[in-house]
């Protein structure tokens, strides 16, 4: 693929090359072409939170690393999208928790999950399941082919996280008995409002920050991290994601559209 040249000055260069490389990953193979469009939803979203980690993800990633680093079994579930944009930082947090990594497609083929697989392996993955025969069993209750999960993964997990996650297998998933945590820029979809966590926020700048906090809290006490993960509340999370999308959206209603960076900053 020949990648176009972006300049670093230009006013939107960071959302130009995560685009880029969602383009690239389709042209390889790796994200299909519904992830195109799934990806220019969330953005929309982005710039309602103001393109930036509020102060309500980072409380989410801190309940989220919480019950990753208490899991017996955690698992990374992995679309063509999460490895397009986050495939390093996903590795490094899979190493960090002792997780597993498996790919799991709604729109599945032996020839992306190998691209897929791949493409975390260049990244530093030792293994990656989910491949082929491999996903051999099926959760109950979903239609699509996402229902099919690897039984040394998914199936015995207690602990998921879904980035960008679709809500019919988030459902699933938490009915069976697992600790789900999705990452979703959107706070009003069902991966949202049926995830045990939700960190709304982009996987780009969420997936390194997760990272740092699971350094963090790697020395406190099982004990202490188990009561802080079960004291989340995600309905109540979910709400001030909103509120806080509704008092940026206000200011800005109020003030003007274009505001400078330090009163951006004051939102």
């Amino acid at each position: 693929m020949k990648q176009t040249k972006i300049s670093p000055i230009h006013p939107r260069a960071e959302s130009l090359v995560i685009r880029e490389r969602l383009v690239e990953g389709s042209e390889t193979g790796v994200v299909a072409s519904a992830g195109l469009l799934a990806h220019g939803r969330g953005e929309a979203f982005d710039y309602l939170l103001g393109e930036k980690t509020t102060s309500n993800a980072v409380k989410a990633m801190k309940a989220a690393a919480a019950f990753l680093l208490t899991a017996r079994h955690p698992i990374i579930s992995v679309n063509g999208n999460v490895a397009a944009l986050a495939a390093e930082d996903l590795v490094k947090l899979a190493k960090e928790v002792n997780a597993k990594i498996e790919v799991n497609l709604f729109h599945r083929s032996l020839q992306r999950e190998v691209a897929i697989a791949n493409l975390l392996q260049e990244a530093g993955a030792d293994e990656v399941l989910g491949v082929g025969e491999a996903s051999s069993a099926e959760i109950p209750e979903v239609a699509s082919e996402r229902r099919r999960v690897d039984p040394k993964g998914i199936l015995i997990a207690d602990a998921v996280l879904v980035p960008l996650e679709d809500g019919d297998r988030t459902q699933a998933l938490v009915k069976m008995g697992k600790k789900v945590i999705a990452i979703d820029l959107n706070p009003l979809s069902r991966t949202a409002k049926s995830a045990t966590v939700t960190i709304v926020d982009n996987i780009v700048r969420a997936m390194p920050t997760l990272t740092k906090i699971v350094k963090k809290l790697k020395t406190e006490d099982k004990k202490n991290l188990r009561n802080f993960a079960s004291s989340f509340d995600n309905k109540e999370n979910l709400s001030e994601a909103i509120k806080m999308i509704n008092k940026r959206l206000a200011t800005l209603a109020a003030k003007g559209m274009y505001l400078t960076t330090l009163e951006e900053s004051e939102i």
